[in-house]
């Protein structure tokens, strides 16, 4: 049903399963503020629907659920269809990583008894709306030895938050005659750690001593061990119904956290499909997809290997074979027209939020540049996918031609010959530290994707 508004379509039952179906989406969101914790869970939901980890398997037939994980930040799962792998796969495939700020190796330092944290911002965001808001702390601290410490500092209810300052509006004159990229600039976006000094006479920097012995008490490191950490600052708090109504979620990292949620519930929901479903979930897309996570990597042709090598046909030409015969979505969200900012958009191809899955044939900018265009040929065969399951959908470009624009994991895999559109959930406030979805469009997104791994 091609840009319906699905509120006014939906039944009582319809609503309760929306409803029903974020309540677990906003669990999913609020626990997993990294991508590790996203991996984490995703773990869990799939042992939880009888997948196994792929390394324990001995041998694969159809009907088997297995997953892979690579350096804690990827995951990848498989429903071994009936028709052979060389038949190709239905692949979803999202990203968990948010924008963000990242902790530096040499840290923490002391200014005029306060104790401060230096950061680096990570992926594309406006600097300054990340001044003034509740903050919390969350990763890992690896010790020489190998021991690796979970740090997570902000979220529950008794726990500190943390934050940066910003200047008061009555001294911020000069402040306030600056672009709005320049306002705040990155190296300030540095946290507030405290301003209590430890009592020890001989402490040449006290607050810092004081900050550095509670985290000593509570993780067991030392200075020298943020060497060899990685700490990530996101926003504090839950996701949370947005609206009177009700009808939306606000939280962090919906990009691309919504379509990775949607994505995994799709594939472990679906039973005995006739080709080998396939969910991969990946890292660093918001800086270029690049190094051992990202969807550059071959972590992924890896995994099909193994899976080919259950049948002695893990080759390359296999492995390309494979590639060429199958299907993707590319799980990633789209820019949501705002009613505020609506000379941004060309109407006509807008994504609205309550209108469904948003199907992008083409993301970049300028001239198309960094998109992966996706054949019409292919594009037919989605929408009649949706068609034919009564699933909600849109089209929609990010944006007017040189108003901007953006990029998804789509070209990676279209690199491999195979038919690739993207398609997720129209988003409000992208990339900043409350982003908002309507509830009804995560829904739908989900019935999308079963939809086209059932096709």
């Amino acid at each position: 049903m091609y840009a319906k508004n699905i509120w006014l379509d939906a039944n009582e039952e319809k609503v309760n399963s929306i409803m029903e179906f974020c309540e677990k989406y906003k669990e999913y969101i609020t626990v997993g503020k990294t991508e590790r914790v996203c991996v984490e869970e995703s773990v869990r939901i799939a042992e939880e629907h009888g997948y196994k980890n792929l390394k324990d398997v001995s041998s694969l037939k159809a009907g088997d659920k297995v997953y892979l994980v690579n350096l804690n930040k990827n995951i990848v799962l498989f429903n071994i269809g009936t028709r052979p792998l060389k038949d190709g796969l239905r692949i979803l495939g999202a990203h968990i990583d948010s924008p963000r700020l990242d902790v530096k190796q040499n840290p923490i330092y002391e200014s005029r008894d306060f104790a401060l944290m230096d950061t680096h911002y990570y992926g594309g965001v406006k600097k300054y709306q990340w001044v003034t808001i509740p903050l919390a702390i969350y990763g890992v601290v690896v010790k020489k030895s190998g021991e690796s410490i979970k740090v997570s500092i902000g979220d529950d209810a008794n726990d500190p938050i943390v934050g940066i300052s910003d200047l008061l509006i009555h001294l911020s004159g000069d402040q306030l005659q600056k672009p709005a990229a320049k306002v705040i600039e990155g190296e300030d976006l540095d946290v507030t750690l405290g301003s209590m000094p430890i009592k020890d006479e001989n402490a040449k920097e006290a607050v810092k001593a004081n900050v550095l012995r509670i985290l000593k008490e509570k993780y067991d490191f030392e200075e020298e061990d943020f060497l060899s950490a990685e700490l990530e600052i996101v926003p504090a708090g839950p996701a949370r119904d947005y609206g009177l109504d009700r009808s939306m979620v606000a939280g962090y990292g919906h990009d691309d956290r919504v379509c990775a949620y949607t994505s995994l519930r799709a594939v472990v929901d679906v039973e005995k499909p006739e080709y080998t479903t396939c969910c991969i979930l990946v890292d660093k897309e918001e800086i270029g997809s690049v190094g051992a996570t990202g969807a550059q990597s071959v972590f992924f042709e890896n995994a099909i290997l193994r899976l080919l090598s259950f049948s002695n046909e893990d080759s390359l030409m296999n492995l390309r074979i494979v590639f060429e015969n199958s299907k993707m979505l590319s799980s990633d969200v789209s820019a949501g027209f705002d009613p505020l900012f609506a000379g941004v958009n060309d109407p006509k191809n807008a994504a609205y939020l309550g209108k469904g899955i948003v199907f992008n044939k083409y993301t970049g900018s300028r001239g198309k540049s960094g998109s992966n265009d996706a054949n019409p040929e292919y594009i037919a065969w989605v929408r009649e996918a949706m068609d034919s399951n009564e699933v909600h959908f849109q089209t929609a470009e990010l944006g007017k031609v040189d108003q901007g624009g953006g990029g998804t994991i789509a070209y990676i895999l279209g690199n491999y010959n195979m038919n690739v559109l993207d398609a997720g959930v129209a988003v409000l406030n992208m990339h900043a530290p409350m982003e908002v979805v309507s509830k009804a469009d995560v829904y739908e997104t989900y019935l999308a994707y079963k939809a086209f791994l059932t096709k």
